[in-house]
Parts: C-alpha cells; structure tokens; sequence
C-alpha cells in the first residue's frame, strides 16, 4: 500500500485530494496548522485507519522532516508529496502589507522547499517516488484583471523550480510536477452571485472550475510512470492566451 503526505489536507483542495487518496486505500498524512482540523476533516471521512493528521507550521523545517518521520514510522515510506499548502491574496501591489508578504512567502515558499527537500533525500534513498505542487495557472499568464504580484512570483517560482527538481532527481527515479488551478470553487471564494460572475469571466470557458478537475490531474500525475517536468493547467483554458 503507498503512502502519500497532503499539506494544507484540511479543506479546499487538499481536504479532496487527500480524501480522494484515503478511498483509493492509501495511506495519508495529512497537514495542517492545528490538529483539531485534521480531526475535523477525519471525522467527515469517517475516521478511516489510513489517515494520519500531522500538526505543524510548513514554513518551519522541523514540519517537514516530522511528516516524513511520522510517516516512515507508520508506514514504511513515503511514495507521493503533494505540496498543497498555500495562501493566495490578490492586490495592487502597493497594498501588500509586512505581515502579507511574511504570510505567502512562509507558507507558499518555504512550505514548498522544505516539504520538498525532505522528500527528495528520502525518495532518492528508495530510487522512487512522486513530488506534485499546487501553483496557479495566474503564474502563467498574469492578467490585469487580478493584480496579484506576490503569489504570480512564489507560484511562478515553484512551477519553475518544478522544471528543475525534476532534472535534478531524474536519475533517482523520481518524479517532480505541477498542477496549476485557475478559479476553482472552494469556500476562500464565498457565495456572492456578483463574485461569481467576475470569476467566471476570468476563463474563456466561462465557467469556473471543481476541486475534482484537480484531484483528476493530480491523480493522473502520480499514477503517471514516465511523466515528469510538467506544470499542468486546470484553468479552463485560462493559460492559452489573452482573450
């Protein structure tokens, strides 16, 4: 049975994906700040056995090296990392506060490389393994319709970094990419009808997308045995230009 470490596993798009890995009947460790969301996010699963809740701040190393302790410990090793943690706020650039650009940078970056560095030590050592990173498709084609530049320079950074960690650890058999959303429904875009439609219009299809349509490309990324380097959209077409 393969086990597989979530960050930010207690809702949004990491609670699906790890919920989707749980009914797969993998094992999953899953992450978040406080360990009563992790118990909370069980409970809607039904407290399944393969569920491991690991609390911790990401930014901090001393997170990462415990998920993969706990998880070896637990279960053996550590096939798949899905890097999920992630903060998004979308402003003028002259509006980002000191305590904003500490926040992204913390979870969004740090919360990559550290995850990301333990992983690549340990799934080197077992010559196997998938590491995936949620970024945004916003990175990839930046619109002024958003200004975000904080999280278009983390999130383009990581789907950069993508590139090169998987030259890095090709020839260790391990594999390294990206899943990079555009507007996905998930509760940090509330239910206003007016917010809605403005995300709507922010993709040629006109529509905005579900949690599913990224757990359906991160699936097929891990369960992919020769595909490695990708930074692949979910945005509705969002990335194939202006419109």
């Amino acid at each position: 049975m393969k086990t597989v470490i979530v960050t930010g596993a207690s809702s949004g798009i990491g609670f699906a994906i790890a919920e989707a890995y749980i009914k797969r009947g993998y094992n999953v460790v899953g992450n978040a700040r406080t360990l009563d969301r992790l118990q909370t996010a069980a409970a809607q699963w039904g407290n399944p056995a393969n569920f491991l809740p690991v609390a911790g701040d990401i930014a901090e190393p001393a997170t990462a090296a415990l998920l993969f302790e706990r998880a070896a410990a637990a279960f053996g090793q550590v096939d798949i990392l899905i890097n999920n943690a992630g903060i998004f706020i979308a402003k003028p650039v002259a509006d980002y506060t000191p305590e904003e650009v500490k926040s992204i940078v913390d979870t969004n970056l740090m919360g990559f490389f550290y995850p990301s560095q333990a992983a690549a030590r340990h799934m080197s050592a077992n010559r196997s393994g998938h590491i995936v990173t949620i970024t945004a498709s916003l990175a990839l084609q930046p619109t002024a319709k958003v200004p975000a530049l904080l999280p278009i320079l983390i999130k383009g950074g990581l789907n950069n970094a993508t590139r090169g960690l998987a030259l890095e650890l090709a020839a260790s058999n391990v594999k390294v990419n990206a899943v990079a959303p555009g507007i996905i429904d998930t509760p940090m875009h509330g239910k206003d009808e007016g917010t809605r439609a403005f995300l709507k219009g922010l993709s040629p299809a006109g529509e905005i997308g579900g949690v599913q349509d990224v757990v359906d490309a991160v699936l097929y990324l891990t369960e992919s045995g020769f595909t490695s380097g990708v930074v692949l959209p979910v945005d509705g077409g969002a990335t194939a230009g202006t419109w």
